[in-house]
């Protein structure tokens, strides 16, 4: 658990490009649709939005709307069944039996079928990581569903490169790097791939969460050069992050109000004994509030943190914690001597891990 700063994520990205010039016309000749039947085209993301609707009469359909951008949208035809596509504007084809969705065919777009491989592809493996990441939280937390899982996640960056690299100018190569953006911590990777797609592929609300995100990520990230700040510690001096440097330094964002980081501090506390013989320390900073700078204090005295520790005392608005995206804590990264982020969120035995890599155990 984290202690989590309250928050409003934004989702809803509005789409920042001309009309297209031409029209979306989905043509549908589907059995099993009762005559009169309300068609309509939706878009996934926003399901009150219909972009055009239709009644189906004598077998058939006939839709017509203008998309803005590429989009997932979903055409509905009634008792809950719709079919799930990705269209730009373009003239496509629906057959085939509404008893039967899976083998519903729709002709005549691009991205349809690049999306039709993409669910092909990634799905059985989502699947797969999803049962088995419930299994490791619920039931077995085994090293070997660990690995297993790792394995998967493996599959899946290979599988990214993969199709991108077939469908460089496509859309859905967009949404797929959006989509599986959590999977890895490497930014730069991320960047990497969103570099190799066209132009036309980003030219839609992933292109546009993808560069945003990416820009926000390389702040502070692992191999970039960490920021530097200077904050009062406790006795009223400044402290620069850079006067460490030719350390290996675990800057460690915490409060004394936060259980889970009071409940981490006897183990930053244990690897703080360990290996600050071997040019390792920790710099605290603390986001306690404003007016208590008693009990930051006593916190520090009462769990024996004997580094430096640093603070304006100003809740989830300190500067330091502003300047790092810090969103949670407790949270830390991991900085080499050179001022380089080496690794974050080492909590548990994952810091003394690292640190072992580092420095040695012996």
């Amino acid at each position: 658990m984290m202690c989590m700063k309250q928050c409003v994520l934004l989702l809803a990205l509005l789409p920042a490009f001309a009309m297209a010039q031409n029209k979306l016309t989905i043509t549908g000749k589907v059995k099993g649709i009762k005559e009169g039947q309300l068609i309509s085209l939706t878009d996934v993301n926003r399901p009150a939005d219909t972009i055009a609707k239709a009644k189906f009469s004598k077998g058939t359909f006939v839709m017509k709307g203008e998309l803005k951008e590429p989009m997932i949208l979903n055409i509905n035809m009634g008792d809950k069944k719709s079919l799930m596509t990705f269209l730009e504007n373009s003239s496509v084809k629906v057959t085939g039996d509404i008893n039967q969705l899976k083998d519903m065919k729709l002709s005549g777009s691009t991205l349809h079928n690049d999306f039709r491989d993409f669910k092909k592809t990634f799905d059985p493996l989502f699947e797969k990581l999803t049962k088995m990441n419930q299994q490791y939280q619920q039931v077995q937390r085994t090293d070997s569903l660990l690995v297993a899982m790792n394995v998967v996640k493996d599959d899946i960056q290979k599988e990214i490169d993969r199709f991108i690299a077939k469908k460089n100018s496509s859309a859905v190569s967009a949404f797929l790097i959006a989509a599986t953006i959590q999977l890895s911590e490497d930014i730069y990777l991320t960047e990497s791939r969103v570099n190799s797609l066209k132009p036309s592929a980003l030219e839609n609300m992933y292109g546009i969460y993808l560069k945003e995100t990416i820009a926000e990520a390389k702040i502070n990230a692992i191999g970039s050069v960490a920021t530097d700040f200077t904050q009062a510690d406790t006795s009223g001096n400044p402290v620069s992050l850079s006067s460490f440097r030719g350390k290996y330094v675990l800057l460690d964002f915490w409060a004394s109000w936060c259980g889970p980081c009071r409940q981490e501090n006897p183990n930053v506390v244990a690897n703080f004994k360990k290996f600050n013989s071997k040019n390792f320390t920790v710099l605290g900073v603390s986001l306690d509030r404003p007016g208590q700078k008693d009990k930051w204090l006593q916190a520090i005295y009462k769990d024996n943190l004997t580094w430096t520790h640093v603070s304006d005392l100003q809740f989830w608005n300190n500067a330091v914690a502003q300047q790092y995206r810090v969103q949670g804590i407790p949270k830390n990264w991991l900085i080499g001597p050179d001022g380089k982020i080496i690794a974050k969120d080492l909590r548990g035995p994952a810091l003394e891990q690292k640190l072992c890599e580092l420095l040695g155990c012996n």
